[in-house]
């Protein structure tokens, strides 16, 4: 069942890592599921670090920002930080017990780091 949206005004937006580590694919599969349960609005980070005007306005205007980043070298974080987005909820998956190329990315990761980023969002 899809969650209440909490925030009111602009849309909220998850950037997440979707790196090679398998804590790269937690953290997409975790904005994935979060979109899913209409916690938020996966968006696209590419379009961030490409300097694309659509998608930087949209960025710009968002209620909330959470961004997911797998390991400590946040690329997520980074590529905002470059665009002068700076005004977001940030989390690593691997400061919540994961280890990098030792944790699958199976229902229970991912349930694991979705509660975290509802959480994140929610506050």
């Amino acid at each position: 069942m899809a969650q209440e949206q909490v925030c009111k005004g602009g849309p909220r937006l998850i950037f997440a890592c979707s790196g090679a580590a398998d804590v790269g694919e937690i953290s997409d599969k975790t904005a994935r599921q979060l979109t899913k349960e209409g916690v938020g609005q996966m968006f696209c980070l590419a379009g961030i670090g490409g300097s694309i005007k659509p998608i930087l306005d949209k960025t710009r205007t968002a209620e909330q920002i959470l961004a997911i980043d797998g390991c400590p070298l946040d690329c997520v974080k980074a590529c905002l930080n470059q665009a002068g987005i700076t005004d977001f909820a940030h989390f690593r998956v691997t400061d919540l017990g994961l280890e990098k190329g030792k944790s699958p990315a199976n229902p229970q990761n991912i349930s694991r780091i979705v509660s975290h980023g509802c959480e994140l969002l929610k506050a």
